[in-house]
């Protein structure tokens, strides 16, 4: 029988090319595809795209011209309030982790989608993180857009504006992340650098902020501290239940390693609170044993049963608790678990990040489905394929975090 080194049995379980090496041969032979098994499409690698990072220029029809560093100019979305990552080793992405240069799982589109674009953003630069709909199907949308460009928009189903929130209401969102609808039709928006998560009404009004703009911190209920360690999504449990997904991985001990009493842990984790903001747990990734997760990304609530479920990011993985925090089980998956939804029908679904693919799942984590077309910004790709929403006919409304446009992935007629 064959032996595995350590090195290519976490090749095989992270889903990229797998290097089989015998004792008597010596010689390597890459696995770049896979047939359909057991219920899920066939697969196949494809190589990276480089991102954009937002300098982007949409046209109507949703072609995308990448805008040279020079010619963005001013562009700016950060306010630079936080200190930057630094002396940790998922800091050094570009160099540590070579993500340009990485060949991704890619799965056989068999569920019949069409793309098309919606042309509803303002001119300007920066992608679309989050996405979401009222119980009306009035379509929210959330940009990194420039400094002092509203970064919160409401439009009706047939795409009109109903409102425009101003960043005298909401500041500015550095780095705008995750964005979910509550079932009052309240929306609220997570800046993670900014550490914050807002509350607003369905007409924009700001009626809740959690959180201390510009300041990373723990939440250390007994001492009132009320702190957030970059806020990256938000969930509702059946009972209006609102879990807080927080952290890119323990990602900046320059934050942890200052002499601030208020900041010295920096772990990824999630809070629970109830509706109005009232503190009710929280519990963390830990470094080791059943239950562990190194970054909260994807955030999603089961509605058949309260589960919360965590897109471990970074350790391609799905990290399941019930409502009350206790462990479940942990799903190792074959992209990159970078956002989770569940749709109308309450079946769990995927966004794979740079993978660039939505996937629907079984319980057990098993692809059943997927759609997009990889990463990249031609027809039906993204760059980072994220946070994203469906209506009640199952058609996929999603933005690019690194591109200014929405796609509508429009389900086939049943």
């Amino acid at each position: 029988m064959t032996r595995r080194t350590v090195a290519q049995v976490a090749a095989l379980g992270l889903g990229i090319v797998l290097v089989t090496t015998t004792a008597s041969s010596q010689t390597s032979q890459p696995v770049t595809s896979g047939p359909a098994l057991d219920g899920s499409p066939g697969w196949f690698l494809q190589g990276s795209f480089p991102d954009p990072g937002g300098r982007t220029r949409v046209d109507p029809d949703g072609r995308v011209t990448i805008v040279p560093r020079d010619e963005a100019g001013g562009y700016r979305t950060s306010t630079g309030e936080i200190p930057r990552c630094r002396r940790s080793p998922v800091c050094g992405n570009d160099v540590g982790r070579r993500r340009q240069t990485l060949e991704r799982v890619q799965w056989e589109q068999t569920l019949g989608y069409t793309f098309t674009y919606l042309d509803v953003l303002p001119a300007g630069l920066g992608g679309v993180p989050a996405v979401g709909l009222d119980s009306a199907e009035n379509l929210w949308v959330f940009q990194r857009a420039e400094v002092g460009q509203p970064q919160l928009l409401k439009f009706d189903p047939n795409h009109r504006l109903l409102v425009q929130v101003e960043p005298e209401v909401i500041g500015y969102q550095d780095k705008a992340h995750g964005m979910a609808v509550d079932a009052d039709d309240n929306v609220w928006i997570t800046a993670t650098n900014g550490a914050t998560v807002m509350k607003l009404s369905p007409e924009g009004e700001l009626l809740l902020t959690i959180g201390e703009r510009g300041r990373r911190g723990d939440w250390d209920e007994a001492r009132g501290q009320r702190l957030l360690w970059q806020p990256v999504m938000v969930a509702f449990g059946p009972t209006g239940d609102v879990y807080i997904a927080q952290g890119h991985g323990n990602e900046s001990p320059n934050d942890t390693g200052s002499d601030d009493p208020s900041n010295n842990i920096g772990a990824a984790r999630i809070l629970r609170l109830d509706k109005d903001g009232n503190f009710i747990q929280q519990w963390f990734g830990n470094e080791a044993g059943p239950g562990k997760f190194n970054s909260a990304h994807g955030l999603a609530v089961d509605p058949m049963n309260g589960d919360v479920w965590i897109g471990d990011r970074e350790d391609y993985r799905i990290v399941v608790y019930a409502g009350d925090g206790t462990f479940r089980k942990t799903l190792p998956m074959r992209n990159l678990p970078c956002a989770l939804y569940f749709d109308s029908h309450g079946r769990p679904w995927m966004a794979s990040g740079q993978d660039g693919q939505f996937l629907q799942l079984d319980r057990n984590g098993k692809v059943l489905g997927a759609i997009g077309n990889g990463m990249g910004i031609g027809e039906g790709q993204f760059i980072e394929a994220s946070y994203w929403v469906m209506d009640r006919q199952d058609n996929l409304y999603a933005g690019d975090t690194a591109v200014g446009r929405i796609t509508k992935m429009v389900a086939p007629t049943r």
